[in-house]
């Protein structure tokens, strides 16, 4: 979804005087602003020097939200995204009577389901149907290969290399560890493939489709009749023999609860590839696993009572426990970066892709700004697009966020604005903004993050001057961090850490830096860091 700028103005003018409440310096400024509207303040281009950062492998077990599928971005290459999960059983220790009688005890069907982030639209009166627009979802209809496997690694609570005394991290690129011990060289291993019912479009040719999700069942005529309704998602039937082996016919003790399941069933294991080998095209959702489950349908008996009906029974297994997010890139544009002078273009990247990291104000700046008393009305950081490296049809990130790259935590401009946007809670804090901006086609243009209060102060207390890092976020309300498995030196400040929203969200953008020639015609798209003031009569 993209951010309206006609709301965000609104919301912005019944929100001003909440949010005036809460700065502290405001009062000695006047007022503050809305939109580009400044008054008759004076202002001026400060420095800022950017230049990027690849990020590399990065920590991706139990994120909140995660990646699966094939894309290709013309400006970056492309992505794949494959996920292991733990399963846990909705109820543990279930009984099957009857499975002694094949004839009678059966599993009729076993499926799995993982919903999309979807919003409904409307149900047609006369047929029962209902529309879904999705959301998170980048290649539109494009196919790619999936395939459900049983995984055979088990993910551990605790890192024994710490006497099990720390969380078990696990990394973006250690798929290795899953597929040494998992056979997914042969595809037909998969277990969304039951031989003899064929269902390319949930394997092979897989789609992540916005249609309604009916589930069927045979009346007296045979004709089928929809029995229950799934929003969008994820649908695949599985093979029932395996769960017949695997959970009817458990030995002794395997379920008997969830930590002896996770051991006896160690998960499942989501592969994604392209659809062909040679393809650059697919698609990538972001999906919140959690929500996902298996669902197995049986016929069976209540108890070994010989005179018991046998009945429909249901068993459900959940995708709760540890997860892990496998990111493989493939950049077609590798950079350089010039550490002393900035980059010419930054290039910004979710998941285990690229951030950059941001030095603002010189020390004579610093001095100069306190020496003639500047009250500081306004100071934002402006980032063009780069619309033609980028490509016209590349799904931008709808935000990205700047924050202290030293202490790994917001800036203090975040904390001040409590604005909200109770439709799409990832547009809160748009005083604070980094929320892209749209020409008339829709077709993004730029960010801009204000950082008023930051600036004000360095000039009362240049030691606050911290390196800042800019990265693309997934949402705006969650400032965890994510553990680097190669830390780097960013302005003599060590990372270790980057926002852990970013991992979570596939997408890129490139924006113009700020090591631009003057001479060029692109100067004027350079990176602005911009500040208002005032001075006293």
């Amino acid at each position: 979804m993209k951010f309206n700028a006609f709301l965000k103005t609104v919301f912005l003018v019944f929100t001003i005087i909440f949010i005036v409440s809460c700065d502290k310096d405001f009062n000695e400024v006047g007022s503050d602003l809305i939109d580009d509207v400044h008054y008759n303040f004076n202002s001026a281009y400060a420095s800022v020097t950017a230049y990027n950062a690849p990020i590399g492998p990065v920590q991706t077990s139990n994120l909140p939200i995660n990646s699966l599928g094939f894309y290709h971005n013309e400006g970056f290459g492309t992505t794949t995204a494959s996920f292991v999960t733990q399963l846990e059983l909705a109820a543990t220790n279930p009984k099957f009577y009857g499975e002694e009688d094949l004839t009678k005890f059966k599993i009729d069907s076993v499926y799995l389901y993982v919903p999309y982030f979807s919003t409904f639209k409307s149900t047609d009166s006369g047929t029962g149907d209902s529309t879904y627009e999705l959301d998170s979802i980048q290649g539109g209809t494009q196919k790619i290969k999936l395939g459900v496997f049983e995984s055979n690694y088990f993910l551990r609570t605790y890192d024994p290399a710490s006497n099990l005394q720390e969380q078990q991290v696990y990394y973006s690129d250690e798929k290795s560890l899953v597929e040494a011990v998992t056979d997914v060289t042969n595809f037909d291993n998969r277990l969304n493939r039951t031989p003899g019912t064929p269902h390319p479009d949930q394997d092979e040719h897989f789609e992540f489709k916005s249609t309604e999700i009916k589930l069927l069942k045979n009346n007296e005529s045979g004709a089928g009749t929809v029995k229950e309704r799934l929003a969008p998602g994820i649908y695949m039937d599985l093979n029932k023999d395996f769960f017949m082996n695997k959970i009817v016919n458990a030995p002794a003790g395997s379920l008997v609860d969830n930590n002896a399941f996770k051991t006896y069933f160690k998960g499942l294991y989501f592969k994604a590839s392209p659809e062909t080998p040679s393809s650059t095209q697919g698609t990538m959702a972001r999906l919140n696993f959690a929500q996902g489950k298996i669902v197995m349908i049986y016929h069976g008996k209540d108890s070994d009572d010989a005179d018991d009906l046998y009945e429909r029974k249901t068993l459900t297994i959940e995708m709760g426990g540890k997860t892990v997010n496998f990111i493989e890139n493939n950049f077609v544009n590798p950079v350089t970066p010039n550490t002393v002078d900035g980059d010419q273009r930054l290039y910004l990247k979710g998941g285990a892709g690229s951030m950059a990291v941001i030095k603002i104000l010189s020390d004579s700046e610093i001095l100069n700004i306190r020496n003639n008393g500047w009250l500081i009305n306004e100071a934002n950081l402006v980032f063009n697009i780069d619309k033609q490296t980028l490509g016209t049809t590349i799904d931008e990130p709808n935000r990205i966020y700047l924050y202290d790259l030293k202490n790994k935590r917001p800036i203090i401009d975040y904390s001040y604005d409590t604005s909200t946007n109770g439709l799409y809670p990832k547009f809160n804090k748009f005083v604070h903004d980094g929320i892209i901006q749209l020409d008339e086609d829709k077709n993004g243009i730029k960010y801009k993050i204000r950082l008023t209060n930051h600036v004000r102060n360095i000039i009362k207390h240049d030691s606050t001057n911290v390196s800042l890092g800019l990265v693309v976020t997934e949402s705006i309300n969650d400032t965890r961090n994510a553990k680097l498995k190669n830390p780097f030196t960013a302005f003599g400040t060590e990372v270790k850490y980057i926002p852990a929203m970013s991992v979570a969200n596939p997408l890129g953008t490139i924006l113009w830096g700020n090591n631009i020639p003057v001479s060029s015609d692109d100067y004027e798209k350079r990176l602005k860091f911009e500040i208002f003031y005032t001075k006293p009569d």
